[in-house]
């Protein structure tokens, strides 16, 4: 992405060139210029162009439509096979091929590589000379084109959706991989929201799977949170279920786990502390796990008492008493009192 006036540019890497891709590019970009253009010109990338007619009629994407509506800006089509129209984007491949993927990179993950990537666009806007306006740099050019970009309208809810079933397992598919749902979500269609670097699963207008998307091929990412429902019924599946393997919980209530791992009926035990996730919350009941070791104790009734105590722990509200009811006079206790009943035979 780049302004034309300033030549100020903003590269980002992605693992492949999907329409949810694109969405997230526009943000990032616009969120890094804090201001939009006012007009986009667009190769008839398929991702935002569905037909190409004569002349400069496109049938622009309807989605893509929505993304220009909300950052206010006017998408304008190149002719195909004409490179003069967009000359500064042709030349900004190359001059980002020598400039900044030369020698060839390496990084550990996307992130990462994004990360370098802006800061190498920064220094070299503040290196480099205008070509235009030579005694001042590209930098600040853009400073001063920033006042008359449109203001950023903040981020545009840019996913690719489709209807998925959920598999008896709990899964859904997309794009080669598996995500686990809600065991609630069960037997039911759900709308799954691809986003640039997320999977977003949702039913009936709620949540039911968040995860990290994954680009791999033929991968299934659990979150065990997903399976409690199915734990509750099969107790048993918390130790070898594919869900489980390599589950991280926290410190207490993983010593709590352990600790009951090797008696009868440990683990519908451990399933019951789970459950309780749901209601108290993860760290309200790895808290009542620790206080609980801290006493010697590791039964899940003891960890469950203490969560029911702080729920209780508030002062209720007591109704307010009528004028002759209220006690002016508090009682003064003595005990001595009762020895008048030894004294009596």
């Amino acid at each position: 992405m780049r302004l034309c006036h300033s030549r100020m540019m903003f590269i980002r890497a992605y693992p492949r060139e999907a329409q949810e891709m694109v969405f997230d590019a526009h943000d990032r970009g616009f969120a890094f210029f804090r201001g939009a253009c006012q007009r986009g010109i667009y190769d008839n990338m398929k991702t935002a162009v569905e037909t190409v007619f004569v002349g400069r009629a496109r049938d622009y994407n309807r989605r893509f439509l929505q993304m220009c509506a909300h950052y206010l800006v006017e998408p304008q089509a190149c002719t195909p096979a004409a490179g003069w129209e967009k000359g500064q984007v042709e030349s900004q491949v190359k001059y980002a091929r020598g400039r900044v993927f030369s020698p060839r990179l390496k990084f550990r993950d996307y992130e990462e590589l994004n990360g370098w990537l802006v800061d190498r666009c920064i220094q070299l806007a503040r290196t480099h000379a205008h070509p235009d306006v030579p005694e001042k740099t590209v930098w600040e050019m853009f400073l001063a084109e920033r006042a008359a970009l449109v203001p950023y309208a903040g981020s545009f809810d840019g996913f690719h959706a489709r209807m998925a079933s959920v598999t008896k397992t709990c899964l859904v598919r997309f794009d080669n991989n598996r995500y686990s749902v809600s065991s609630s979500a069960v037997g039911r269609p759900v709308e799954l929201r691809a986003y640039a670097g997320r999977i977003e699963i949702r039913q009936d207008g709620r949540t039911v799977g968040v995860h990290a998307r994954s680009f791999e091929r033929d991968r299934t990412v659990y979150d065990p949170w997903h399976y409690i429902g199915v734990l509750e019924r099969k107790p048993g599946a918390l130790r070898n279920g594919a869900p489980f393997r390599d589950w991280i919980l926290p410190v207490s209530i993983e010593r709590i786990r352990r600790r009951l791992a090797d008696r009868p009926g440990g683990d519908r035990q451990v399933v019951r502390l789970l459950v309780a996730v749901n209601e108290h919350g993860l760290t309200c009941v790895d808290q009542a796990c620790r206080e609980a070791l801290e006493d010697g104790m590791h039964s899940v009734d003891v960890i469950l008492n203490i969560l029911s105590r702080r729920d209780d722990a508030t002062n209720p509200v007591l109704p307010a008493l009528p004028e002759p009811l209220v006690l002016h006079h508090a009682p003064v206790a003595d005990c001595s009192r009762y020895d008048i009943l030894r004294t009596r035979p």
